[in-house]
């Protein structure tokens, strides 16, 4: 104990120049240019300011993008705005034949339902393909395949 406190302790840790152990009175190898000189020790003409004019008193227009999640089509009815007239919608369905109809109407052919039985999937809707719809403008937002 009596060794650790012969030694003093320092009040602050050394400045940076006496760490490194750079000499402040010693002089600079080459001159430093003042303000407004070139290193070569001739003086510029610069204009009194350099920078970007003041910005002009304009009013800004800012506009507000909307960026719309992707739509899940499905055989519901779907609230979306609409890509054509921008309005906030809810989808009107129509139904399709498509590829899930047409292979139930060849399964039951192969069944042996004849007589046009095998026509039944044709009257389901829930073996048709859904287009999605705008009321207001007609314009088709969208589609679900069955398959």
């Amino acid at each position: 104990m009596s060794a650790a406190s012969a030694n003093p302790v320092p009040s602050a840790p050394p400045s940076y120049e006496e760490a490194v152990g750079i000499n402040v009175n010693y002089p600079h190898p080459y001159p430093v240019p003042g303000p407004g000189q070139m290193p070569d020790g001739k003086g510029t003409n610069l204009p009194p300011h350099m920078g970007q004019p003041p910005p002009a008193n304009n009013p800004i227009t800012v506009q507000t993008v909307y960026v719309q999640q992707p739509v899940m089509f499905c055989d519901r009815p779907v609230q979306m705005v609409c890509p054509s007239c921008n309005q906030v919608i809810v989808t009107r369905l129509s139904y399709d034949a498509g590829a899930l109809t047409w292979l139930s109407c060849g399964g039951l052919c192969l069944l042996g339902c004849i007589g046009g039985c095998c026509l039944i999937p044709f009257c389901i809707d829930a073996l048709k393909d859904v287009d999605h719809t705008c009321p207001k403008c007609n314009a088709l937002v969208g589609s679900y395949k069955r398959l």
